[in-house]
């Protein structure tokens, strides 16, 4: 009497252990895949080809860059951007400047300003003056001024400061923005804003739904192998008991 109960009770949590298996691995699906179409929908890969945004991205990082229109463009941002005067392949590239600025370079504490107001700058490559070389440029309407973190090796709008929108490109030539470095391994993160822009008019950007996306991606694949494995783990306690 007392093995026959015990071999449906064991049957019953077999079963319950069974469903809610399935039900990890439906939900974990549901997650992974979800989270793939929504990123693949919101997101494009890029390599970025030279050192020019070094130490924020190092040359043949992998970065995601959220697709969005020009008009979303906020000081401090890094862009991927395509315009014909600049050449014709994808830049990336940080925007300094928007229409009306007046950008500047250097104070006598080697600081870039925007409109008058110098601006921190902790993510440039090395501790000398924000630019090797001193400029000064007014930003057209509708257009962005770009500088690379790593300015003295970066082609920016300091070499087409004769053109003439004074270096700056339209907003209209922006692809997308940068949320994250995806490669290396070492190097994978959320693009973080520079607060120093915040107090200028229009303020910064805030980070795309990088974060959610990963999480719902990273909890699938949990939820998938968590249920796959209940099965083997099932049968080898089974054949203990036995």
């Amino acid at each position: 009497m007392s093995s026959s109960t015990e071999h449906r009770t064991d049957g019953r949590g077999r079963t319950t252990g069974s469903v809610l298996s399935g039900l990890a691995v439906a939900v974990g699906c549901v997650l992974f895949l979800g989270g793939f179409v929504w990123g693949a929908l919101i997101y494009r890969p890029y390599t970025v080809p030279t050192d020019s945004m070094a130490p924020t991205i190092a040359a043949g990082a992998r970065v995601l860059a959220e697709r969005v229109d020009g008009s979303e463009i906020r000081r401090g941002d890094i862009v991927v951007f395509k315009d014909d005067v600049w050449g014709d392949l994808p830049m990336v590239k940080r925007v300094v400047g928007t229409g009306g600025d007046k950008v500047a370079c250097c104070t006598e504490q080697g600081r870039l300003t925007v409109n008058g107001k110098p601006v921190e700058e902790p993510y440039l490559q090395g501790s000398g003056p924000a630019s090797p070389v001193g400029f000064k440029a007014k930003v057209p309407a509708g257009q962005l001024f770009l500088l690379g973190d790593h300015r003295n090796d970066s082609l920016d709008s300091r070499v087409h400061l004769t053109d003439g929108d004074h270096g700056s490109v339209p907003r209209s030539a922006v692809n997308a923005r940068v949320d994250a470095r995806a490669w290396p391994l070492g190097s994978v993160g959320v693009m973080q804003r520079p607060t120093s822009f915040a107090a200028l008019p229009g303020g910064i950007s805030q980070p795309g739904p990088v974060q959610p996306i990963t999480f719902a991606v990273v909890a699938g694949a949990v939820l998938i192998l968590g249920g796959a494995a209940y099965g083997p783990l099932a049968r080898r306690g089974t054949r203990k008991r036995g």
